[in-house]
């Protein structure tokens, strides 16, 4: 079984702290991730208190580029620290994790559409190594650099190595209704227009919304669940709430 994981910037970092990862929380989650049985992984983790405020301070979100070759090594290095940590607490697991930068890897083209080659990943896979991405800037054709999210990463890894499963590990368990019930199925953005909003730190890449429209495109089954229902999501059952289109 071929399954991309996310784990969201707002669980593996302190995100009202700049540049502070969470230490206990990832620990915790890695274990989960080294114990499950799992036969291909690919994780990818979102940009939190690292990467989201250098984005904010210069002006770079997936939709404003930069042309400043400064603001794009600030983002980059943020986002490389936090990948840093996350391999390693996954490595110190026991988990054979390897690095992959998307900015070194992918583009958008003048149209904004996402070239990431997946050819590289599947391959680690090959050789049983857990490929860790993260969100990061992007070289984006007429418009400098941009920021791609973990969740657009997400769907583009997903079709590229076939993945059976897709889950997005977040603070909530999962989406919420208007009352703060956990949806348990979305089949259309419809489903929960209501009650998606944006997230409440600083958050470049557009939310809670724009996860569940990315998830919506998967061809597999995709999750949106909290830090608790990672081991359930591993093992092959149903964990917060599943969207499919």
């Amino acid at each position: 079984m071929t399954v991309v994981l996310k784990l969201g910037g707002s669980v593996v970092t302190e995100k009202a702290r700049d540049e502070t990862v969470a230490g206990d929380r990832l620990a915790d989650l890695a274990e989960t991730v080294a114990d499950s049985g799992v036969d291909d992984l690919v994780v990818v983790h979102g940009g939190g208190s690292f990467g989201h405020p250098h984005a904010a301070e210069h002006g770079v979100s997936s939709t404003a580029g930069t042309s400043d070759a400064a603001a794009v090594r600030d983002i980059a290095a943020a986002m490389e620290d936090l990948n840093e940590a996350v391999v390693g607490a996954l490595a110190d697991a026991g988990v054979p994790a390897v690095p992959v930068h998307p900015f070194s890897a992918g583009f958008r083209d003048e149209d904004g559409k996402l070239h990431l080659p997946t050819g590289q990943v599947a391959a680690m896979l090959e050789e049983d190594f857990v490929p860790v991405l993260h969100g990061d800037v992007l070289t984006t054709a007429g418009d400098g650099a941009t920021i791609v999210s973990g969740d657009d990463l997400v769907v583009s890894l997903a079709d590229g190595v076939g993945a059976d499963r897709v889950g997005l590990c977040s603070t909530v368990s999962g989406v919420l209704d208007t009352d703060g019930h956990v949806v348990p199925e979305i089949t259309a953005f419809e489903d929960a227009a209501d009650a998606l909003g944006e997230s409440d730190a600083t958050d470049v890449t557009g939310g809670m919304a724009a996860k569940v429209r990315a998830l919506l495109d998967l061809g597999s089954p995709a999750f949106v669940f909290g830090p608790d229902a990672l081991e359930d999501f591993l093992d092959g059952d149903d964990a917060g709430t599943r969207i499919h289109g």
